[in-house]
């Protein structure tokens, strides 16, 4: 008869268990696709930031022209530092930069010579993006950020998007 009951007794506490982890499966389950939609909701506003604007369709490397300028060095704004010694230090930023453009663009016949023609009044909207930037500003979001202020000054300039990216090297800042 013990043997019947302790039976019994196994079998009423495993009954039990599924049911407890029947109800903790169903409380995780919801949870986690909660969890999931979240992560999803996130993952589309990160897409949102990552959106360069000024950037139109995909352009080919067949039908991008790269202009590539000389090194820019660029003082930074509200960049003094102190030294050891308690005296300031001003903070520049040196980079190469190169014009990325659609060769198929409707703009592109004009707008080259007008790069060719305009490269001070592209190094002056440059300086005036980047100048308005601190050093700190700069470490952290030079090729983001900033990189689409000053695409988006330069399609500005032009008055059009035939310029649909840049490129960015050797940044240096100190």
């Amino acid at each position: 008869m013990k043997k019947n009951l302790l039976s019994v007794l196994i079998l009423v506490l495993m009954i039990v268990n599924i049911a407890l982890s029947a109800v903790m499966m169903i409380n995780v389950v919801g949870t986690n696709q909660k969890t999931a939609a979240l992560m999803d909701s996130i993952g589309v506003a990160l897409n949102l930031e990552l959106y360069t604007p000024g950037v139109g369709p995909e352009v080919s490397l067949a039908d991008t022209d790269t202009y590539v300028m000389e090194t820019m060095t660029i003082p930074l704004a509200y960049a003094t530092t102190n030294t050891e010694d308690g005296s300031a230090k001003q903070v520049y930023i040196v980079f190469d930069i190169s014009l990325l453009m659609d060769k198929t663009h409707e703009d592109y016949a004009d707008g080259v010579g007008t790069v060719d023609s305009s490269v001070s009044v592209i190094k002056d909207a440059i300086f005036e993006v980047v100048s308005n930037h601190t050093e700190e500003e700069c470490r952290t979001s030079f090729t983001g950020d900033i990189r689409n202020e000053i695409l988006t000054s330069i399609q500005n300039l032009f008055k059009s998007k035939f310029i649909y990216g840049i490129t960015l090297s050797n940044i240096k800042i100190g």
